[in-house]
């Protein structure tokens, strides 16, 4: 009983951290925010979805999509905010679908996602008005503009006898005293993604390590020469 009780007490001392934690103001570029820190990161997997597609023109199309997402492993007690609490999301990111057959596709998402606002449980109403979410997407966009327009790395290597030539586009809210920590890759063509440099190394979702680690090495060797210039 003892034991039991003090494994209880450990949870409950564990709760109230990660709620501290995750309340705590923290502080980015200068700015204040609460909730899960820089760096940090979420798994989820998506139950059988319901996506929708209109074709408007030659290469633009409608879409709706609606999903349950589900974490991987559990949240731990007392983390988060509390259910009910809405978000609303602008997702900007790279598709890329393979036909296997008259009805299937491989299909693959990477991207960026921004929060335009959030509703708290106990309100009704969300915390900003919806002309200045759009005023915050155009900002979000016309700094996505400015980044696409900004000079990207050139990538030029081979690995495991194969040649790979392309580009690494600087995510420019990632860029800190002449170092960006993450950057949307483009090779021979094809868009594979965002590399993000993490304590462990070089790291991208969906593509072999050692492709990967060849392309981290390369975003060294850019900036390392832009330092010693």
């Amino acid at each position: 009983m003892a034991t039991s009780t003090k494994e209880k007490e450990k949870k409950t001392a564990k709760a109230k951290d990660y709620t501290k934690s995750y309340n705590t103001v923290k502080h980015f570029d200068g700015k204040q925010y609460t909730g899960m820190a820089i760096g940090r990161g979420h798994h989820w997997d998506y139950d059988q979805g319901d996506w929708k597609e209109t074709k408007i023109t030659p290469d633009l199309w409608e879409i709706s999509y609606a999903v349950t997402k589900r974490r991987r492993g559990q949240a731990p007690e007392g983390s988060g905010v509390p259910v009910g609490t809405e978000y609303h999301w602008y997702i900007l990111a790279d598709q890329t679908a393979k036909k296997l057959n008259a009805n299937d596709y491989t299909t693959a998402m990477s991207g960026l996602k921004f929060k335009l606002a959030h509703k708290r449980a106990d309100k009704d109403k969300w915390n900003v008005k919806g002309p200045t979410q759009r005023k915050h997407l155009i900002k979000f966009l016309k700094e996505v503009i400015a980044m696409l327009e900004s000079d990207p790395i050139p990538l030029e290597f081979d690995y495991k006898g194969k040649s790979y030539k392309g580009e690494g586009i600087p995510i420019s809210a990632t860029c800190q005293k002449g170092f960006c920590y993450e950057l949307s890759i483009t090779l021979n063509d094809e868009s594979l993604g965002i590399i993000r440099c993490a304590k462990s190394g070089w790291k991208m979702d969906g593509v072999e390590q050692g492709l990967v680690d060849a392309i981290g090495q390369q975003v060294f060797a850019y900036f390392d020469e832009g330092e010693e210039s």
